[in-house]
């Protein structure tokens, strides 16, 4: 699977099941680190995505863009969190669900032309 479907199907693997089996695991996955974490935890799943696209896939650069930004990302929706309704404070996973899902979307609609 790593190196092509088509060598894959070619060596007997159902292509199909193992994609649709390897997507309930990542889905299962990512639930079970939300349900853990919270919905900070998305945080996580934005900011490598948004690493990526911008310097591209070198783990030496990866991961530690991935923390500092994240940590930045984390920082500038605890702001607006913290004083859109002050006294009271507005959930920080609120904030980062407001900005995650737009930028999934757009991940989806990305990836979705690239096929067609």
């Amino acid at each position: 699977m790593q190196l092509d479907e088509e060598q894959a199907q070619q060596l007997g693997v159902d292509v199909e099941r193992v994609k649709l089996l390897l997507i309930g695991v990542a889905t299962l996955a990512t639930a079970a680190a939300v349900s853990v974490a919270g919905v900070i935890g998305f945080v996580g799943l934005i900011v490598p995505h948004v690493v990526r696209l911008a310097w591209g896939p070198d783990h030496r650069q990866l991961l530690p863009l991935s923390m500092v930004l994240g940590a930045a990302f984390l920082i500038l929706a605890d702001v607006p969190a913290r004083t859109i309704d002050a006294p009271s404070e507005i959930p920080v996973g609120i904030i980062t669900a407001l900005c995650g899902t737009p930028f999934f979307l757009f991940l989806l609609r990305l990836r979705q032309r690239a096929v067609f």
